[in-house]
């Protein structure tokens, strides 16, 4: 059965981000709302979940120092030969600029620094969930390889580790895995903001790098899956961000960014100029297609819930009943994505609609929310591949190619690999491991990616 996005996209929705001066790769214009419907910021509500004491630590930080900045930090046991870890908090930004908290966790290579360093590399995550306890670095034992909650070797109740990291401690790299702000420090985590979550990529590297764990070292990586995918590509635009100077480690240098089946939401959006009409068809295209089963509608809510958080000109209330809003606020707060869509399905059975609104508002500015909270249109800094499945029903595949014609489109290098047999979006990152690995390295080597945009001509 296709998802709901892909329902969208290959209804031909592939365009741009509405409103987006490609040619001039000038950045999605910030939703606005009419000066009479502004409102102040709510005060900080009290934490409704339980933390470990390092995170309770880091709720209490504020977001004062450089771009990333460690505020705090705590070693941690691995297994991983040769390695150690520590979970650290540092500063970070979101979409709108504001400086947030982001935690994350490191693990580095012992031994003597090379004489030339250590290149960064910085993992994305997939959905976890929206509380402040869903961050992969809470985990018992987080300094492991990839653990997934749907694959029979998953041993939690969420995804967590860091796929490929023992090959790449052997190597000698630093590894880098965020857990997105608001994921362990302090505030709402801004979900599927792919401009946000990517931010964070980029200051973990920084993070890293002001420990003093890369040495004199400034090449990077970002790779990612899912909602990191997202992230991935997020952060592949934002150039001027990345070249930032008076950070806590700056010069950082991208050898190249790592997509496993992105979510990349301006695929699904309609052509042209966004109007009232385009945007109401379109978001309410998303709500409808959401709605069809628990699970969906899981992630449909927590997507508006973070746009939400980041971007003041849209509410829950818009588009969820004042009841809806209010049950749907207090599980975001307190739960992880597939406890989330099991209390709904106890809670609400088949009735979970009911929490809809029958007349959704300011959808215009939920559009325009929507598409300045994901990629840019700004020619990746460094090469971007995409790895897909034949049988990823979760993410359709068409966004990773909306995405690769647009930024060939802006002179980017974009290659995108179907992979081999029928990969599911759960089957991906264990199938692309070997390639990304593999491409990683040449990456770091110097040797230039091959032209993936020869594929569109």
């Amino acid at each position: 059965m296709s998802s709901p996005l892909a329902r969208l996209v290959t209804a031909g929705l592939f365009a741009l981000a509405p409103g987006l001066a490609m040619a001039q790769g000038q950045a999605p214009a910030q939703p606005q709302r009419p000066a009479q419907a502004a409102r102040p910021a709510p005060p900080a509500a009290p934490l409704p979940v339980a933390l470990p004491p390092f995170y309770q630590r880091a709720q209490g930080l504020t977001p004062r120092g450089k771009l990333g900045e460690v505020l705090q930090r705590e070693a941690v046991a691995t297994s991983i030969p040769n390695a150690q870890a520590w979970r650290i908090a540092y500063v970070s930004s979101d979409v709108q600029e504001r400086p947030t908290i982001a935690t994350a966790l490191v693990i580095a290579p012992r031994g003597p620094m090379p004489q030339g360093g250590r290149p960064i590399i910085s993992w994305a995550h997939g959905t976890t969930g929206t509380a402040a306890n869903c961050g992969p670095s809470q985990m018992f034992d987080p300094a492991q390889g990839l653990n997934q909650y749907f694959m029979p070797s998953g041993n939690s109740w969420n995804d967590y580790g860091v796929p490929g990291v023992e090959t790449m401690i052997q190597r000698g790299h630093v590894v880098v895995a965020t857990d997105y702000q608001g994921q362990g420090g302090p505030g709402a985590h801004q979900y599927a903001v792919a401009a946000t979550n990517g931010r964070d990529a980029i200051n973990a590297i920084r993070a890293a790098g002001a420990m003093g764990l890369s040495g004199p070292d400034r090449r990077a990586i970002i790779y990612g899956w899912s909602q990191g995918g997202g992230a991935t590509v997020a952060a592949a635009s934002l150039t001027d961000y990345i070249a930032r100077r008076g950070t806590a480690f700056d010069g950082i240098q991208m050898r190249g960014f790592v997509a496993m089946a992105p979510e990349v939401v301006t695929a699904a959006m309609p052509p042209g100029e966004l109007t009232e009409a385009s945007a109401t068809a379109f978001v309410q295209g998303l709500i409808s297609g959401f709605s069809s089963n628990i699970f969906d509608f899981a992630h449909m809510s927590m997507s508006i819930w973070g746009a939400a958080a980041a971007f003041p000109t849209v509410q829950m209330t818009d588009i969820f009943t004042a009841d809806g809003a209010r049950v749907l606020d207090g599980l975001m707060r307190r739960k992880c994505m597939h406890v989330l869509s099991d209390t709904l399905n106890f809670a609400y059975g088949t009735s979970y609609r009911s929490l809809l609104s029958d007349q959704p508002t300011n959808l215009l500015n939920w559009a325009r929310a929507f598409a300045a909270g994901s990629v840019a249109p700004v020619r990746p800094v460094a090469p971007v591949v995409i790895y897909w499945g034949t049988h990823d029903t979760t993410v359709p595949p068409a966004m990773g190619g909306a995405y690769q014609r647009q930024m060939c489109g802006l002179g980017g290098n974009v290659s995108r690999v179907q992979l081999p047999g029928a990969q599911s979006h759960f089957t991906t990152p264990g199938s692309a491991e070997p390639l990304y690995l593999s491409w990683m390295a040449d990456r770091l080597a110097g040797t230039a990616a091959p032209n993936g945009c020869a594929e569109l001509q």
